[in-house]
């Protein structure tokens, strides 16, 4: 079906088609978001979207639910692998009878070869770069795929987990769906996109087929409540079943209160970063970088958010990543010499910075209060607010000098360094992913890094090159916040929560109402 009829009706039902479970009852869940952004897999790049496909897809390897260990990386599509003893050849072994979503027929190889080539396509995908080392991947047989990396990688199975790039999609499904796959996605996940209502909700339904057995929930009801009030009040009314919660204490202690309710605070923690564009003024001077960054009160910002649920960002790469240091020079909260940076920037009565912002409640309220901050110092942020797709499309195009932008990859420095630090992933270019900075002064850090075979040496590498980014004012580290959903007591999951790389409870086969 393609989208330009059911638009004109003012909907469009995605086709989950097939078998599906008719039986199950519906779990009502509350996201802060307008609209659903893209959940073709390797175009989900906000929590919204993130949260949602992974429901629909899975990789080849995925982390134990519950979890975001890389120790802890289980089989999921393939049932078994194997690599060369240079660690540049690996080898997977599919599971039989894996069945996508609908009438699109048994997962075999070539749909695993195909999607990793997407994952490695910046035409395709908005994670190609952490696919660059692939050499080829190759169908062996139906059932057998085989990796050729051209140089080591810090962690391949991380980068083939059930997660951004390595999120599996049926090949006739994107080729008959086109542009249309984007919100009309066909994965082999426990549950299937049925509908969207633009601005309302998504419904999906249970995928009977699912290789681990039908799943208990019958129908998952995922609704855009951008209002923080609203889905409080949808909650508290019995009308949503879990919620996506807010990261400060006032709310968990609020929300905790109400009866029969659970509150889950879980990893990882997402690093907020300004990010300043230093190809453009009014950053292209170093001087005005550092006065902002010592402008900047991360205790501060703590204190509002709540300490059980954030933590001082540290670095430009997450703390407790394997190759994060503190020790890397980074300037102080200091507004008096903030404003005399300025002054010797110029700037003496101040400067004004325009800046694009999401409308996300959770993002600009945390912005609003680094504006306040900036204020003391003589910086008044003009906030250009925007619904949030819009702003992860304007952002990208180099229409905002400062971008603030909150995120968790997976726990090894190299991914985090090579998404938002490495000159290849500058925004605008044919490999653009989330450099905002324009930096590229750490490229050959990184790089080395990426290829060593010593972990020691990996380690100093990567902290040589935090180093580099923070005495170049890249970005400006704010706060780490941990994930906050809240759930009626009678929703059970089937695991304990303490992480999710796709920054929302998984909903799987064993997820329960009672």
């Amino acid at each position: 079906m393609r989208f330009r009829t059911a638009l004109l009706a003012g909907a469009f039902a995605l086709m989950a088609g097939g078998a599906v479970a008719q039986t199950g009852p519906t779990l009502r869940v509350g996201m802060a978001a307008q609209d659903i952004g893209r959940i073709d897999p390797h175009f989900a790049v906000s929590t919204p979207d993130r949260v949602l496909v992974a429901w629909l897809f899975n990789g080849l390897v995925r982390f134990r639910p519950g979890t975001i260990d890389p120790a802890q990386i289980e089989p999921d599509l393939a049932e078994s692998w194997e690599s060369s003893p240079d660690g540049k050849e690996w080898t997977f072994r599919l599971r039989q009878g894996v069945r996508f979503h609908g009438n699109y027929g048994e997962l075999t190889a070539d749909d695993v070869v195909f999607s990793l080539r997407k994952a490695a396509n910046a035409q395709t995908s908005a994670f190609s770069a952490d696919f660059r080392a692939m050499e080829s991947v190759e169908a062996v047989d139906p059932r057998t795929v085989r990796i050729r990396l051209r140089e080591n990688v810090p962690s391949l199975l991380g980068l083939l987990t059930a997660y951004s790039g390595g999120y599996i999609v049926s090949r006739r499904a994107v080729e008959e769906r086109g542009t249309d796959f984007t919100r009309n996605p066909i994965g082999t996940g426990p549950f299937a996109v049925d509908r969207v209502t633009p601005n309302q909700s998504a419904e999906l339904v249970a995928h009977a087929g699912y290789f681990r057995g039908t799943p208990q929930i019958g129908r998952i009801s995922y609704r855009f409540i951008p209002s923080d009030a609203s889905r409080d009040l949808a909650f508290q009314a019995r009308e949503l079943d879990l919620n996506y919660g807010r990261s400060d204490q006032t709310w968990q202690n609020r929300t905790r209160a109400i009866p029969n309710t659970i509150v889950d605070v879980f990893e990882p923690g997402e690093l907020a970063i300004l990010n300043l564009n230093t190809s453009m003024p009014p950053f292209n001077d170093i001087r005005i970088r550092r006065a902002l960054a010592h402008a900047v009160n991360r205790a501060e910002l703590v204190r509002w958010r709540g300490e059980n649920v954030s933590r001082e960002g540290q670095s430009l790469v997450p703390r407790g990543y394997l190759g994060f240091t503190a020790d890397n020079g980074l300037l102080p909260h200091d507004p008096a010499r903030a404003r005399a940076l300025l002054a010797e920037a110029g700037h003496p009565n101040g400067i004004t910075i325009r800046a694009i912002h999401t409308q996300l409640p959770e993002m600009l309220s945390a912005m609003q209060v680094v504006q306040q901050q900036l204020r003391r110092a003589g910086i008044t942020l003009d906030l250009q607010v925007v619904e949030h797709a819009t702003f992860h499309q304007q952002v990208r195009q180099n229409l905002s000098p400062l971008v603030y932008y909150s995120a968790a990859r997976f726990p090894v420095a190299d991914i985090y360094l090579s998404q938002f630090w490495h000159g290849r992933s500058i925004v605008g270019t044919p490999t653009a992913v989330t450099n905002f900075s324009h930096c590229n002064q750490a490229d050959s850090q990184i790089d080395r890094a990426r290829v060593s075979t010593d972990q020691e040496e990996q380690k100093r590498l990567w902290a040589e090159a935090q180093r580099i980014l923070v005495e170049n004012v890249c970005g400006v580290p704010l706060f780490e916040t941990l994930l906050v959903f809240a759930r009626r007591d009678n929703l059970d999951y089937g695991y304990e929560l303490r992480g999710s790389m796709s920054l929302g409870p998984l909903i799987t086969e064993g997820t329960r109402l009672r």
